[in-house]
């Protein structure tokens, strides 16, 4: 053998020995869960589905008569990447997977209850698989009515891949390698991971099956994995977006410490009353009911065409506003300046309710034109936090959100449009709502409603 190669065969067989002799690289740090013989380190909780192991697999099966089953870690995790695989193969057989999940054993009269981040498994035709549901607390965080094109990733009948990450306040999922549901939220630090056999109303479904299997977690050495594609994210931060939403071209239109942006309807500075700032929320305060006969509405400063719109609001009871767009302040009206307007409403206890044509006067309906479509279930209740958004398309084609659910959509300039202007109480203003641009208003109408997390994207 060559003797300068025997000099140097030390230095060479080093970073091999080095390497093999090394921890487990960061995209190698898992630790199995489930391991593919028994339910060590599991257990069932709130319900009385039963567990068992078949072929490497855990199988749930439902049972008559029970309320939600959860087979849940006794470890619990903050920060974590979790993996696994789930199938069900019947529609009625919900599912999902907690993540920092929570259990409280004295609720229900001492049968225990979970709640906390599910993320969901949705056979059904509605297709919100890997969207976010708050168990048994505030409900659907982020309902797939928010990322349409992930609906169809799930499949019936077969293993499906669930990729879901829970690190700081961020909570991401993928499913078979789709990018689905996008979370910023912190009420909860850490938790168990869990696996959910949901309750049956049907006797008949008795013993359909949920599978689990292949269920590893990483808690060290965290590599999140970007969204490639746009994402609508469900941010909870206090007027504060995520890198994500920055790169995608979101930006604040209320900064949470002052009006900048914003100047009074048909003037040029902010109302020096009414409206306030106070620990990051932009407040109108209540002055009799009137439609801006006190301080008067306000407009950003900026005008806009095409474009997204997500909003925070709070109604005080009986309360009544509106979030306005495509506002031009050419018409000099007096009251309210003119524009499609997003109505914010107490549907039970304001008389706008029972106004105009068929509910097209209630909370997040295109005022006096378009009736919202909307659930009591995703509605919240006076004194708690509402989502608003208004999705303006560059076809001109919109949309109302309320809570994550897509309420109305119309096309602006269309036939059909123009005829409801023609029977409102818009038909005196001539084009009303089709310039190609305009302010975004808030209003004041004489009640306690107030707003955060104001933010916009404009579309091309």
């Amino acid at each position: 053998m060559n003797k300068h190669f025997l000099k140097f065969l030390p230095v060479l067989l080093f970073p091999l020995i080095f390497a093999c002799s090394t921890p487990e690289s960061s995209t190698d740090n898992w630790k199995e869960l489930f391991n593919g013989e028994d339910l060590s380190g599991w257990k069932a909780v709130a319900g009385t589905a039963e567990f068992s192991i078949e072929d490497g697999v855990i199988v749930g099966t439902a049972v008559a008569g029970s309320p939600n089953t959860f087979l849940i870690t006794e470890e619990s995790f903050g920060d974590f990447i979790l993996e696994l695989e789930l199938k069900v193969e019947h529609e009625t057989s919900n599912s999902g997977i907690m993540a920092r999940g929570q259990y409280d054993p004295q609720a229900r009269d001492g049968k225990g209850l979970v709640y906390g981040y599910q993320v969901e498994a949705d056979p059904t035709d509605r297709g919100w698989s890997a969207g976010i549901y708050d168990e048994a607390r505030r409900g659907w965080l982020y309902p797939l009515e928010l990322n349409p094109n992930a609906k169809s990733a799930f499949k019936i009948g077969e293993f499906n891949q669930y990729r879901i990450e829970v690190i700081g306040d961020e909570i991401k999922t993928w499913l078979n390698g789709q990018e689905v549901a996008y979370v910023v939220d912190d009420t909860d630090k850490s938790g168990f991971i869990g696996l959910q056999v949901h309750s049956i109303s049907n006797p008949e479904d008795a013993g359909n099956k949920t599978y689990f299997r292949n269920i590893r977690i990483k808690t060290e050495n965290l590599d999140p994995k970007p969204f490639n594609s746009t994402v609508f994210v469900v941010n909870n931060r206090l007027n504060q977006l995520t890198d994500y939403e920055l790169t995608q071209g979101w930006r604040l239109l209320f900064n949470g410490e002052n009006a900048e942006g914003w100047v009074g309807a048909y003037k040029e500075t902010f109302p020096d009353f009414g409206w306030s700032v106070n620990e990051g929320v932009l407040t109108i305060a209540a002055s009799g009911g009137g439609e801006s006969t006190n301080a008067g509405d306000i407009v950003t400063e900026e005008q806009f065409s095409a474009f997204d719109l997500a909003f925070d609001f709070k109604l005080s009871e009986g309360a009544n506003s509106g979030v306005k767009y495509f506002v031009t302040l050419q018409e000099e009206n007096t009251g309210s300046a003119i524009g499609l307007e997003y109505q914010i409403l107490d549907d039970e206890n304001h008389p706008d309710a029972k106004m105009g044509r068929e509910g097209n006067r209630t909370l997040a309906s295109l005022y006096d034109l378009i009736k919202a479509e909307k659930q009591d279930r995703f509605l919240k209740p006076i004194g708690e936090w509402n989502k608003g958004r208004i999705v303006v398309h560059p076809d001109n084609k919109v949309e109302h959100y309320l809570n994550g659910i897509k309420v109305l959509e119309y096309t602006r300039g269309s036939q059909d449009y123009r005829d409801l202007v023609e029977i409102s109480k818009y038909k005196v203003w001539e084009n009303f709502g089709e310039a190609p641009e305009g302010h975004i208003l808030l209003q004041d109408h004489g009640d306690e409603v107030s707003f955060k997390n104001i933010k916009i994207k404009t579309l091309n």
